[in-house]
């Protein structure tokens, strides 16, 4: 099973209307797995990263008012993607074999996914979930 990544926007009456993703997109956020080895693990969550981390343990939703810090946090996770794919080189489990590069590039894909939702999310004023 994989994780998604979808955008939503608010409803008046209460609720989200998660919208959907636009056919140049994908909505992709890495395997079920990635929780913790990946968004929850430690490389991540030593970097004082807030969002990433609450996927070890729930569905991340981010508000419309914070993407934008979301956003940063992103840019934060990508300049230390080689630690990150350190850590999954190294970790028993963390998927298939692959190199240090594959797994740098695998988490920069998703990373990708991510961030488009988040801009998208920030053109229509909505927010951004990762389930």
């Amino acid at each position: 099973m994989s994780l998604s990544v979808d955008v939503y926007v608010p409803r008046a009456e209460g609720g989200i209307e998660v919208l959907d993703v636009p056919p140049e997109s994908s909505d992709v956020a890495g395997w079920e797995r990635w929780r913790t080895e990946v968004w929850g693990s430690e490389p991540v969550r030593s970097l004082g990263a807030r969002f990433f981390p609450r996927l070890a343990t729930e569905d991340l939703t981010v508000a419309p008012d914070e993407v934008s810090d979301f956003l940063a946090e992103c840019d934060l996770v990508r300049t230390h993607l080689a630690r990150i794919a350190d850590h999954m080189t190294a970790e028993p489990g963390t998927g298939s074999r692959k190199s240090h590069a594959e797994h740098a590039d695998d988490v920069s894909r998703r990373l990708d996914n991510i961030v488009d939702a988040a801009r998208r999310a920030l053109g229509v004023g909505g927010g951004v979930i990762i389930w």
